[in-house]
C-alpha cells in the first residue's frame, strides 16, 4: 500500500508543478559555480543550465513538450559542452514515428506500438527526473529507451536531511542499465526533482545548499554500497598458496618473456616462481595459464581516481594510480575503503594539488590567496605522506621558488601545470622537476605574455603549434633545459588525442578497439568532438596540432627524456591506448610494458616491492593469452588480474558496469573462494 500510496503522489506531482518555476544550484566541494533553472507551464519546460569550474564547464538551453505520460515528445537541446563543443540535439515524437539527432547523427524509430522514452545527450540532467517517474509508472519497472537498451530503477534510500535549519525528506533512485554506473535522482517527498550528487559535485534545489554536503555523503554511501556488493561477489581470496601455472613472464629488465613458469602466491606476496610442472603441496588452489603471459602491474601516473572506476582500473591491469589531485579527504577515505578490501582498487599514490586564489581556479585543489598560505599547504602535505606537490593555473609565478624549494626541503618532489602568464621553461628554472600534459609543456612557444591559459584557451591555443617547426630555437631550448636538469615529463597523450582528433559522429581513435563492448550511452558519448570547431579546416588544424605534440614527444624520448604513462581519462581501457601512442613515439611494445611498470616503481621508489613479478615482491600481476611484448593488444584481453594477491576475472567484473568481457576467465583446479573465503 505505502508503494502505491508513493507512485500515486509521484504521478500527480508533474502537473501539480505546472506555472511553476524551479531553481537549483550546482556546487562542487561545497563552492558555488552555477545553476539550473526550470520554468514549467503547462505541458513545457524551459530550462536553462550553466555552470563554470577551472575555467570549462556547459551552458545548456532546452524545450521540452511532454504528453500526458510525462514522456518528451518534443525536445531541443542547445549551447555548448563543458569542452566548447557545440549543441544541436532535438527529439520529434509523431506521426507514429520517433527522429532524433545528436552528436552522432540523426536517428529514428517506430513509435507507435511501443513508444520508448529518448536518453538525451548533451541535456541538463533535469530530465533523469522525469524518465524516474515514468520508470516507477511502468509495469515492472523497465523502460525500452532510444537510441537503443534498456532502463531500469531502484529505490536505494530515503533520508530526512537536516542542517542550518534546513530540512527535506528526500527519496534516492538509481537509474541502471544507461551507462556503466547508475544515474543518481533525488526526488523530495512530493515527487519533486530534488537534485543529484557524487562525492565532490551536487545539484540541489536553491535554499537547501546547507545539506549539500549531506547530499554528497549520501551518493558516496550508495556507491560504495554498490560496489561493496560486486567486491563480495568477485574478489576471490584464498588462505592457501595460488599457483598461477603453465605461464610466461614478462620481465621488465630484459624486455623478454621466460621459459615457462608456475608463479606461486601466498598472502599478498609472491612466494615462489618455478619450473613448470613442479611438484604441487596440499592445498593449494591452480590457476591454469594455458600458455599466456604473466604481466606487472600497471601504473596510470595520471589519476582522478574515484571508487567509480577504481574496480574498472584492477580489471585494465592497472594496479598502482598515481592521483594527480582530488578532494584530500574523499580520496583519503577511498584509500581507506580499499586498504580494508571493503572495495578493489589500486595502490593510490598521492600528489598535493595546491591551486592559486582566481576566479577560474579549480575547486578540486587546496586553494591558497597567499605565499604564506601555499607554504604551510606544502608543509601540511609534506606531514602527511604526499609523494609530490602539483602547482595549478591560477598560481602567482612568482611563487613557484620559493615553494619549490620548501617542497624540496622536505622530501617533495615538484610537478604541475605552468601557471598563467608564464612559461614551462620559468617553472624548470624555479625548480620544477617535472611537467604535466603536453599543451602546458608547449603552449609557451606559442603565446603571448598577456594570454591567459585559465580559461579553454588553454586548449584552443594548441591549433597554433603547426606553425612551429621542431628545429625552432624556443623548443630546442626547453628540450636543453630537461635534458640537462632531468625533468620528467606526463604528456597525458591519449586525451589530447581525444580531444583534437575526435568527430562527431565517429568512434574517437582511442575507442575504437572498445566501443562495442560499451553501453549504448557510454558508445554516445565516444562518437562526439571534445573540443568544438566552427569548420573542417578548424578541425584540419587541430589534428595537426597533435601530429606536432606526437612528433615533439618523439623528440623528447629520443633525447632520453622520461615520458610517463598517464591518462587524464580515468585510466581503465584509455590507458592502454595511452601505451599505444607511447609505442608510436619511438618504443617497442616490451619497452612500453617496462616504462609502465619497473620505470613507474622505480621513479616513485617503490621498486622494492613492485614493478616486476618476483619472490617477494606483491603479487599484482595479470594475465594475457598471447604475447604483449609483441602485440600491445594483448592488454584488452586480459584473463585475470591479482591486485594485492586477490584474484579478479574482468569476465566477472565487467557485466556489473553494462561491458561486454573481452576474454575468459581461465580454468581454476581446486575451491577458489569469493572474498572472505578460507
Amino acid at each position: 500500500m505505502k508503494s502505491l500510496l508513493l507512485l500515486i503522489v509521484l504521478m500527480l506531482a508533474l502537473p501539480a508543478l505546472a506555472g511553476e518555476a524551479l531553481n537549483y544550484r550546482v556546487l562542487i566541494a561545497g563552492e558555488d559555480i552555477g545553476y539550473l533553472n526550470v520554468d514549467h507551464e503547462g505541458d513545457a519546460l524551459s530550462i536553462d543550465f550553466d555552470y563554470k569550474q577551472n575555467g570549462r564547464g556547459p551552458t545548456v538551453t532546452e524545450q521540452i513538450t511532454i504528453d500526458e505520460r510525462g514522456y518528451p515528445i518534443d525536445w531541443t537541446i542547445s549551447g555548448t559542452t563543458t569542452f566548447g563543443s557545440g549543441i544541436d540535439e532535438y527529439f520529434r515524437a509523431d506521426d507514429g514515428v520517433a527522429r532524433w539527432r545528436d552528436a552522432t547523427g540523426p536517428g529514428s524509430m517506430d513509435y507507435s506500438d511501443a513508444p520508448a522514452f529518448y536518453i538525451d545527450q548533451n541535456g541538463s540532467g533535469y530530465a533523469n527526473a522525469l524518465l524516474v517517474r515514468a520508470l516507477l509508472a511502468s509495469a515492472d519497472g523497465r523502460l525500452p529507451v532510444y537510441p537503443g537498451g534498456e532502463a531500469s530503477i531502484r529505490q536505494a534510500a530515503t533520508e530526512t536531511l537536516t542542517a542550518e535549519g534546513v530540512e527535506v525528506d528526500i527519496i534516492a533512485y538509481q537509474i541502471l542499465g544507461l551507462d556503466a554506473t547508475p544515474r543518481l535522482v533525488f526526488l523530495d517527498s512530493s515527487g519533486t526533482y530534488f537534485g543529484t550528487a557524487s562525492p565532490r559535485f551536487a545539484l540541489v534545489r536553491a535554499g537547501y545548499e546547507a545539506i549539500e554536503k549531506q547530499l554528497r555523503g549520501l551518493a558516496e554511501t550508495l556507491s560504495t554500497d554498490r560496489l561493496v556488493d560486486i567486491q563480495a561477489r568477485v574478489a576471490r581470496q584464498h588462505w592457501g598458496p595460488i599457483r598461477i601455472a603453465n605461464v610466461r613472464v614478462f620481465e621488465p629488465e630484459s624486455l623478454s618473456l621466460s621459459a615457462v613458469r608456475d608463479v606461486v602466491v601466498y598472502g599478498n606476496r609472491i612466494a615462489s616462481i618455478q619450473p613448470a610442472d613442479s611438484p604441487r603441496t596440499a592445498d593449494e588452489t591452480v590457476i591454469d595459464g594455458e600458455g599466456g603471459t604473466l604481466v606487472p602491474g600497471m601504473y596510470e601516473m595520471h589519476g582522478h581516481i574515484g571508487q567509480d572506476n577504481a574496480l574498472l582500473n584492477i580489471a585494465a591491469g592497472v594496479t598502482s594510480v598515481r592521483d594527480m589531485g582530488n578532494e584530500n579527504d574523499v580520496l583519503e577515505d577511498l584509500m581507506i575503503r580499499i586498504k580494508w578490501g571493503l572495495i578493489a582498487g589500486p595502490r593510490i599514490t598521492r600528489s598535493c594539488f595546491i591551486e592559486g586564489e582566481s576566479e577560474f581556479a579549480s575547486a578540486t585543489g587546496e586553494t591558497v590567496a597567499t605565499l604564506d598560505e601555499a607554504l604551510a599547504m606544502v608543509r601540511w602535505c609534506a606531514a602527511r605522506d604526499f609523494h609530490q606537490v602539483k602547482l595549478y593555473n591560477s598560481m602567482r609565478p612568482e611563487w613557484a621558488q620559493t615553494l619549490a624549494a620548501e617542497a624540496h626541503g622536505l622530501g617533495l618532489r615538484v610537478a604541475g601545470h605552468v601557471p598563467a602568464f608564464s612559461t614551462a621553461d620559468a617553472m624548470i628554472d624555479a625548480g620544477f622537476d617535472e611537467i604535466t600534459h603536453a599543451n602546458q609543456l608547449m603552449l609557451g612557444w606559442v603565446l603571448e605574455p598577456t594570454e591567459d591559459t585559465r580559461t579553454l584557451f588553454r586548449f584552443t591555443a594548441m591549433k597554433r603549434f603547426p606553425d612551429l617547426e621542431l628545429d625552432d630555437p624556443a623548443i630546442a631550448a626547453t628540450v636543453e633545459r630537461m635534458v640537462e636538469r632531468g625533468i620528467v615529463h606526463d604528456p597525458t597523450a591519449a586525451i589530447h588525442e581525444h580531444g583534437l582528433t575526435a568527430i562527431n559522429g565517429e568512434p574517437a581513435p582511442m575507442a575504437r578497439a572498445i566501443i562495442d563492448h560499451l553501453p549504448t550511452n557510454e558508445q554516445r558519448s565516444l562518437k562526439q568532438e571534445l573540443f568544438g570547431t566552427e569548420s573542417a579546416e578548424e578541425r584540419a588544424q587541430y589534428v595537426a596540432a597533435f601530429d606536432f605534440i606526437m612528433a615533439v614527444l618523439s623528440a623528447l624520448h629520443e633525447r632520453g627524456i622520461r615520458l610517463e604513462p598517464g591518462t587524464d581519462l580515468g585510466g581503465s581501457f584509455f590507458y592502454h591506448r595511452e601505451l599505444e601512442l607511447f609505442q608510436q613515439l619511438g618504443m617497442n611494445p616490451a619497452e612500453v610494458l617496462r616504462r609502465a611498470s619497473l620505470d613507474m616503481a622505480t621513479y616513485l621508489g617503490q621498486d622494492e616491492d613492485l614493478g616486476s613479478i618476483a619472490k617477494g615482491k606483491y603479487a599484482d600481476f595479470f594475465l594475457v593469452p598471447g604475447d604483449p611484448t609483441q602485440d600491445l593488444q594483448e592488454l584488452r584481453r586480459i584473463r585475470m588480474v591479482l591486485s594485492d594477491g586477490v584474484v579478479y576475472f574482468p569476465e566477472e567484473i565487467y557485466p556489473n558496469f553494462g561491458i561486454k568481457p573481452f576474454a575468459s576467465a581461465p580454468p581454476v583446479l581446486g575451491p577458489l573462494p569469493t572474498q572472505g573465503g578460507s
